[in-house]
Parts: C-alpha cells; structure tokens; sequence
C-alpha cells in the first residue's frame, strides 16, 4: 500500500506538467482532458503533444504515440498471468496497465500483494493523473514554461527508483546498459516510439547469451570432474 501510493501519487502529480504543456500548445481544455481519461499513458501522452507541437500532422503524432504505447501490450500479458483476474473486469483493468502498475505488481511475493499493488497504484494514479492535467490545463497561462519547473522529470524518475532493484544482478545491469545503448543510439533514426520498442530485446538478447555462458560452464565443470 505505501509503495502504491507512493509511486501513483509522484507520478499523478506530474500530470499537472501535461495539462500546462498540452494546452499551452494549442490544445482545448477537453482535449487536453480526453487525453489523459482515454489514452492514460503519460509518454504517449507527451509524445502526441511534442509531435503537434513540432508542426507534425495528426496522423505522425498519433503514430508516434501508438508506437510508445504498444509496449504496455507487453506489460499486460505478464499480469495477465501474475493477477488472473476474473474476465469480467480485464477490460477495465487494461486501461491501468501502464509503467508503473506493471512496476509495482511484478515487485510484488504474492499474487494477493501484487493485485493490491495494481489497484491501489492504478486508482490513487489515475484519479491524480486527470485531476493535476485539469488543474494544469486550467492554469497554463499563469505557470508559464514547465521546463523550467522540471515537473515532466518527476514520472521518469520514479520509475527509474522503481527499476533499481533489478540492476543487483549481472544480468540486469548488462540488459539495461544494452537497452540505454540501443535506445539512444536508434533514436536520431527512427520514429518516435520505436526505439523504446528496439530496446526491449535488449533483455531476451542479454539472456540468450546469459544461458550460453552458464551453459558453456557447466559444460567446462563436467568435463574437468
């Protein structure tokens, strides 16, 4: 309960830098709003809105912010098998399966603690997320630059905190290092979105060649026995 609420409410706070950023680039207050109802994934989010902003059509902003998206079909086939929810609620449970549900629900020993963990960050996150974008939207004239607030800083970095448990291991400090690499190195060339899809076979990569090893090792060991 507190990680969950500690993660959706850090993270709910910056939907306050969305609504400014969203309606100080042309959008209506019920856009802005219908954003973060219906797509609720905070770097989609922002990607659609940078993209508008940019002079880019609609078409290329939604691509964009479809291609970021696609990642959360990931997430939810491996909760789909940590929460075995009933089928009644799955497709309302769908629209809280983003970075920090999935976080916060795969960190969890036991399956009860980990629904606890996906309702509690995903209710607390998603009733702050379109209350801060409201409020942002509301008063973007008065904040002014939001860059200079830093406030889109606060969801990135509490997933990083989120994530730093899994780097105790050899293993997943070589698949984040290739997924930094990949990510950064892929993301002057291709489309927005895509890169973040690239990175993600950093892990299976990293494994391939983790079982290689250890399989190569016990192979040494056997043949030194």
């Amino acid at each position: 309960m507190r990680d969950a609420l500690g993660v959706g409410v850090a993270v709910g706070l910056s939907g306050f830098a969305f609504g400014v950023t969203a309606a100080g680039n042309g959008l209506s207050l019920l856009q802005t709003c219908a954003l973060s109802l219906l797509v609720f994934t905070g770097a989609s989010q922002f990607a659609l809105v940078g993209a508008l902003a940019a002079g880019g059509g609609a078409v290329t902003a939604a691509a964009g912010a479809f291609f970021l998206g696609v990642r959360n079909a990931f997430y939810g086939l491996r909760l789909s098998q940590l929460l075995a929810l009933p089928r009644a609620v799955r497709p309302f449970a769908a629209q809280w399966v983003i970075d920090e549900t999935a976080a916060v629900s795969l960190a969890q020993p036991t399956r009860r603690s980990a629904r606890i963990g996906f309702l509690v960050t995903g209710l607390s996150l998603y009733i702050l997320w379109n209350l801060t974008t409201l409020l942002g939207a509301l008063g973007a004239d008065a904040i002014g630059d939001t860059d200079a607030w830093g406030l889109d800083a606060a969801g990135p970095a509490v997933f990083l905190a989120l994530l730093a448990p899994m780097l105790r291991t050899g293993a997943g400090r070589a698949a984040a290092a290739l997924a930094v690499l990949l990510g950064l190195g892929l993301l002057p060339v291709l489309p927005a979105g895509v890169p973040v899809l690239v990175a993600a076979l950093a892990a299976p990569v990293v494994l391939w060649a983790h079982g290689r090893r250890n399989a190569s090792r016990d192979h040494m060991r056997e043949e030194e026995r």
